[in-house]
């Protein structure tokens, strides 16, 4: 057995898989499990951890000095994907995996610049554009079979949001959430077959040599683009305020998206409300009576502007 490493579980972590029998059992063997990783591909670690919400990552080198990124994350459904779906991009628009562990969903990824994610370059339409045209690449590409599908998700969404709506404190809130489960209602029958990132924000796509520009911790999903906008759409949300309409600087990040990617507006305005009443019934879920005003916000300028 390898030796596990002695460090202290992040508290972002302990937070997000700490409240699960599994997620406790996960976080007691994370030293053990990134040890076996580091035997298991020759690595030898190269820098301080560092992780997201769900995530460990560690800079090492591999055996012959090359620089790689050793990524220990919990086995989930939205994790599962993630190996096949950046075999499918291969290092396109993305990074590029290196080794994948299936025991454990250990990954060894290329090595990125850390410090220069994307949200640090200051222009906002510069930072958008670089977004949508990664997003343009990566949404090209057909999703492997076998991925989940938008289709299973959306389905889910339409059937959970009935009970979600008597939750919500607000009329406002409860016709929002109505009507974005009515245009997703209206988009079932044809889902989308593209590989989706389905989180690709400012601060997942990081700066590297190979290209100007990769994205980082996708969650693939089979399924259509427009499920893919509603990062560049809330994230930078100061920017969206600062402008003093928040509707209209709502609109022009959807149709710089939209233009970028070829897609059908209205189409694409459907699949985007139905990343909103995602978050609606996530927040439900969790015991929230009042919905992200920042939802709202974006949810409303599409349904405006949609019909």
């Amino acid at each position: 057995m390898p030796e596990p490493l002695h460090f202290d579980v992040p508290e972002a972590l302990t937070a997000s898989h700490g409240s699960t029998p599994g997620g406790r059992a996960w976080l007691a063997g994370l030293p053990a499990l990134v040890g076996g990783l580091l035997e298991l591909w020759s690595l030898r670690p190269d820098g301080p951890f560092r992780n997201g919400m769900a995530g460990l990552v560690l800079p090492v080198v591999r055996a012959g000095g090359a620089p790689a990124v050793l990524k220990a994350q919990p086995l989930t459904p939205e994790s599962a994907d993630t190996a096949p779906g950046l075999r499918a991009w291969n290092g396109a628009g993305s990074v590029r995996l290196l080794e994948h562990d299936p025991a454990t969903g250990g990954l060894l990824l290329e090595r990125l610049d850390a410090a220069r994610p994307l949200s640090s370059v200051p222009d906002g339409t510069e930072a958008l554009e670089v977004l949508a045209d990664l997003l343009a690449r990566l949404t090209a590409v057909p999703a492997p079979a076998g991925m989940r599908t938008l289709a299973g998700v959306a389905a889910a969404m339409t059937a959970d949001a009935p009970a979600a709506v008597p939750l919500l404190g607000r009329e406002g809130d409860r016709a929002l959430v109505r009507a974005c489960a009515g245009a997703v209602a209206d988009l079932l029958e044809s889902p989308g077959d593209r590989l989706l990132h389905w989180d690709l924000h400012y601060d997942n796509v990081l700066a590297a040599d190979r290209e100007p520009w990769l994205a980082i911790d996708p969650e693939p999903l089979a399924g259509d683009p427009g499920f893919d906008l509603l990062p560049a759409l809330d994230n930078r949300w100061e920017e969206v305020e600062a402008s003093g309409d928040v509707a209209r600087a709502v609109l022009r990040r959807f149709d710089l998206l939209t233009e970028r990617l070829g897609l059908d507006r209205s189409r694409a305005a459907g699949w985007t409300l139905g990343r909103v009443l995602q978050n609606a019934l996530w927040q439900v879920e969790d015991g929230d009576e009042v919905l992200d005003p920042v939802q709202v916000a974006i949810g409303s300028a599409l349904l405006e502007h949609r019909y």
